[in-house]
């Protein structure tokens, strides 16, 4: 009997699935390559269901006589391994950024006397369309805290929006693309920055924004979205404080706060030494922490330490030394800020803090090194990037040029082809059609 083999990540199994192996089984002894949930990161669909749980289904299923792990999104390996005589995949492939995998498989076919067999892949139904039903029934608080966890643990670097309303929360939920390489991209989570959520309320960076104020902001962007957020609080405030703003935070469903160790009047980092900025003690930041950690629930919500010795000029051995502390004193990870536009001192410290500690999780904010890609941040082991303004700043250049526009003309007809179609607006919000 021939060997037939199927690829999947079978998450959610559905009628669109079993049509799939009923028409394999019809070749011969039937073996699926069951994605991991690493190859399942590569491919941009983190899965519902764990590995165990998806193949313990599969193998429930007659028309399947072996399940084994396929390790990477793409193909070699796994058929290298298996040693099929027959592929057999739908027809979803033929072109988009599956059609890579597409040529992988073909090329491996000619290479090993194999046959590609392609099937009409199931409109009628899919694990896609599922899921976004799922969504529509509402995502539950518990949901959201843990999957920025558990996305960092699956490996892959977290790509971070900032958000600051509902609308660009919408925006960073549904946006996605074909990169360079053509495989399909988008946003991993969401940035609660304290910058542009007071900017857009028309008031200073300084913490003027209470919390209260920021957590009506951040539920109504959890109205409409499902991605995981984490969440600017500046220095934390006072150590009783932030006790209370990590209560608050988790009831919510954010997944992780991130603190800054300075002291006194918040004032922007990029200023760096060009105003007045003090830092924080190892000993009260590290006390901070605790309490902070104390204060929690969960085990799933993470409270990320973020270190400004390189702001403040003070040098990478400084940094490295607040960053172990802080790490020892419970913070689920480290942030690390420069000003500096070439990004030297972030690789250096990066590649100095991975020899002691490799699995803490790193975050950047590329706002000053801006030529470093998410590739490049990928190699030096970055956990998390984040875009920490661009929502914002992108949006008032937009605005402030249609209302110049409307004055200089008397009417809107010269501004129309710089906004966006009333349709798309309309098919933007949920619910209203």
């Amino acid at each position: 009997m021939k060997k037939v083999f199927v690829s999947m990540i079978a998450d959610l199994v559905h009628v669109g699935h079993l049509r799939l192996l009923e028409k394999a089984a019809t070749y011969g002894e039937v073996v699926v390559g069951l994605k991991s949930e690493n190859a399942c990161i590569q491919l941009n669909d983190v899965p519902l269901m764990s590995f165990e749980h998806r193949r313990k289904v599969l193998e429930s299923i007659g028309y399947v006589s072996e399940v084994f792990e396929q390790k990477e999104d793409t193909y070699t390996s796994i058929l290298n391994q298996t040693k099929p005589d027959i592929i057999v995949h739908g027809d979803n492939w033929v072109s988009g950024s599956l059609k890579v995998y597409r040529d992988e498989v073909i090329a491996w076919t000619k290479a090993n006397n194999a046959e590609l067999v392609e099937v009409p892949y199931s409109r009628d139904i899919s694990t896609s369309e599922l899921k976004r039903r799922f969504k529509e029934l509402g995502f539950t608080t518990a949901t959201r805290l843990t999957k920025l966890r558990e996305l960092i643990e699956y490996g892959k670097t977290l790509r971070i929006m900032e958000v600051h309303n509902a609308l660009s929360g919408l925006i960073v939920e549904k946006t996605s693309v074909e990169s360079l390489n053509m495989s399909k991209v988008h946003f991993d989570g969401m940035w609660s920055s304290s910058l542009t959520d007071s900017t857009s309320k028309g008031k200073p960076d300084i913490e003027a924004v209470d919390l209260s104020n920021r957590l009506t902001t951040v539920n109504e962007i959890f109205e409409v979205t499902t991605k995981p957020m984490i969440f600017d609080a500046d220095t934390g405030g006072k150590t009783e404080h932030f006790e209370l703003t990590v209560k608050s935070l988790e009831r919510t469903g954010v997944s992780a706060v991130i603190i800054e160790d300075k002291t006194g009047l918040k004032k922007n980092s990029l200023f760096g030494t060009d105003v007045e900025q003090t830092q924080d003690s190892i000993a009260n930041f590290c006390d901070k922490i605790k309490r902070g950690k104390a204060a929690q629930l969960s085990t799933s919500f993470m409270i990320i330490a973020r270190v400004e010795s390189l702001i403040l000029d003070k040098g990478l051995e400084d940094a490295l030394e607040r960053a172990f502390a802080y790490v020892n004193a419970g913070a689920d990870g480290i942030m690390i800020h420069s000003r500096r536009k070439d990004g030297r001192e972030i690789i250096d410290f990066i590649e100095r803090f991975r020899l002691e500690k490799p699995n803490v999780p790193l975050v950047v904010v590329p706002t000053s090194f801006n030529h470093l890609t998410i590739e490049d941040f990928e190699k030096l082991g970055v956990n998390v990037v984040i875009y920490a303004n661009h929502m914002l700043r992108s949006a008032y250049p937009g605005m402030k040029k249609v209302a110049e526009t409307i004055l200089v003309n008397g009417r809107s007809l010269e501004a129309e082809s710089d906004c966006l179609s009333i349709k798309e607006i309309l098919n933007l919000i949920p619910g209203t059609k």
